[in-house]
């Protein structure tokens, strides 16, 4: 199987959207829907969209694997927004009559500081070698999970720098009907970007863990392939997302055969979520998690110790594993 896209720059949506003046169900206080027409997305014709796999959209927060300090490094997504000043601006020509020209920005005096280790998301547009904002006037980027920063304890607690391993939850190799979590190199997802799921991100979709026992995994983009979607009119996904289980998810990302990636959200379609049964709670899960290789004795409180006790185990839910550490 061809690597997938990894994701470094905000995904158009696979149809051409339009917006309501109606409250949203996804974003609190936000007056208006961006919901989905029936027409395919110019972008997603021109990455040939119906050769490219379609995936599950995983509900958590991106992550990104790259070198820092010699070694491979966990980074967290840390987009550098407007200053006050700037995003009142940029919200004024955002309703006036002039939306159809160019908003000008300047970066260096625009946007608040962010930490000297902060990196630029690699794909998105540069001018004359600086970082250009989005249409939401944000710059995608990049900080490192160092394992001390409190403000990223989530992400520290599925890494382990000195052995170079991260908690992964994929399919079991031998089972696609299972999923396993187990501690993967850091060196093989190099260049990868990931989803950090658990209790104390995006509100806990997926159920995992409790406020006493927190449970964090990390799931590479692209794991989860869909492999019985409908055609790609608006209708049928619609159809699909309601009425079969394995359209019980967030949403799909479509990785096209140039490096694009295309999604469509249950939102885009008005449907609801978080929903109360995932598809990804309907799959077993077993732990593969084998330490004694490593000839040290780790952390009792940390995950990767958890699970290195209970290795082998197999578990009818992802949300059925309580941890007690």
């Amino acid at each position: 199987m061809r690597r997938l896209g990894s994701v470094q720059r905000k995904m158009p949506c696979v149809f051409v959207t339009e917006v309501k003046e109606e409250p949203s169900a996804k974003r609190e206080h936000q007056p208006f829907k961006v919901l989905a027409t029936e027409t395919i997305n110019h972008k997603a014709l021109a990455a040939d969209i119906y050769s490219a796999i379609p995936t599950e959209k995983v509900d958590g927060t991106c992550c990104y694997i790259t070198a820092y300090k010699g070694q491979p490094y966990l980074w967290a997504r840390l987009d550098r927004k407007p200053n006050k000043q700037a995003e009142k601006r940029f919200k004024k020509f955002l309703h006036s009559k002039e939306y159809s020209k160019e908003f000008f920005w300047n970066v260096e005096e625009d946007f608040k500081p962010v930490p000297e280790c902060w990196v630029p998301a690699k794909e998105i547009d540069q001018l004359n070698g600086k970082p250009v904002p989005d249409e939401n006037g944000h710059i995608p980027g990049w900080v490192p999970v160092d394992k001390n920063n409190k403000q990223y304890c989530w992400h520290s607690s599925v890494v382990n720098y000195e052995f170079e391993i991260a908690l992964v939850l994929k399919h079991h190799p031998d089972d696609p009907g299972l999923l396993e979590i187990s501690a993967v190199p850091l060196s093989d997802l190099l260049e990868q970007t990931l989803e950090l799921i658990g209790t104390n991100i995006n509100g806990n979709p997926y159920g995992l863990g409790s406020k006493k026992h927190p449970l964090h995994l990390l799931i590479p983009h692209g794991a989860f392939q869909v492999r019985n979607l409908p055609t790609l009119k608006h209708n049928d996904l619609l159809s699909w997302f309601e009425g079969c289980s394995e359209g019980k998810i967030e949403g799909i990302v479509w990785h096209c055969n140039d490096g694009c990636l295309i999604k469509v959200h249950r939102h885009h379609l008005g449907l609801h979520w978080p929903i109360p049964d995932t598809y990804m709670n309907s799959k077993p899960v077993v732990i593969n998690m084998d330490l004694n290789k490593y000839d040290y004795v780790f952390d009792s409180k940390c995950l990767f110790s958890y699970f290195s006790k209970i290795n082998h185990q197999k578990f009818g839910r992802l949300k059925d594993i309580m941890l007690d550490v």
